[in-house]
């Protein structure tokens, strides 16, 4: 995706972008994070195949970042180590709420993907640069497709999903629609 970013122009940033940037590399870092350390709990494949997935994500961030000469907040930080305090407490309480049980992690899966959707609807409505509206399009479509396997996993077990941040109309809409391929 690099080379998609790159041949699209730099455009001025709002503050609202930068801001947007800065928080959308940590919470895709977030998620990256707590996936693995799900994983490493209850072995579940979600959790493998979703934590590499959000490495990507944090990459197509990475290079916008790198584009706009903006500093990284996840350089040199661990995992499980954010700059943002907020981002700091949700990764602590979904890791520890993740824990608890499989099913629990499956439900903080999915909170962190909706929380994912949310942000990112957001963040599209208030951006006007080609370049991070193109990533953050795709950030959506591979927010939709975690959302549908972790919702899969919950509904194999009897467990319905409820949306804390997206409607459950939108919620609806995506478990009840296909898989969708972004950009590599």
């Amino acid at each position: 995706m690099n080379a998609q970013i790159m041949a699209l122009p730099a455009e001025p940033l709002s503050a609202f972008e930068q801001a947007s940037l800065l928080h959308m590399r940590e919470e895709e870092k977030l998620a990256r994070d707590v996936y693995q350390a799900l994983y490493a709990k209850w072995g579940l494949q979600q959790f493998s195949n979703i934590a590499a997935s959000e490495q990507r994500h944090m990459d197509a961030v990475l290079s916008l970042l790198n584009k706009y000469n903006l500093t990284d907040p996840a350089a040199n930080k661990q995992p499980g180590e954010f700059a943002d305090a907020g981002l700091q407490q949700l990764y602590n309480k979904l890791v520890a709420d993740g824990l608890q049980s499989a099913n629990a992690a499956l439900t903080v899966g999915a909170t962190i993907e909706d929380l994912d959707l949310f942000d990112l609807a957001v963040a599209i409505e208030k951006s006007d640069n080609q370049d991070i509206d193109m990533v953050y399009g795709n950030l959506a479509k591979g927010s939709r497709n975690h959302m549908r396997a972790f919702n899969r996993g919950l509904q194999s077990s009897g467990i319905t999903y409820v949306p804390q941040y997206i409607s459950q109309t939108v919620f609806d809409s995506i478990i009840n629609s296909a898989q969708e391929r972004g950009m590599q």
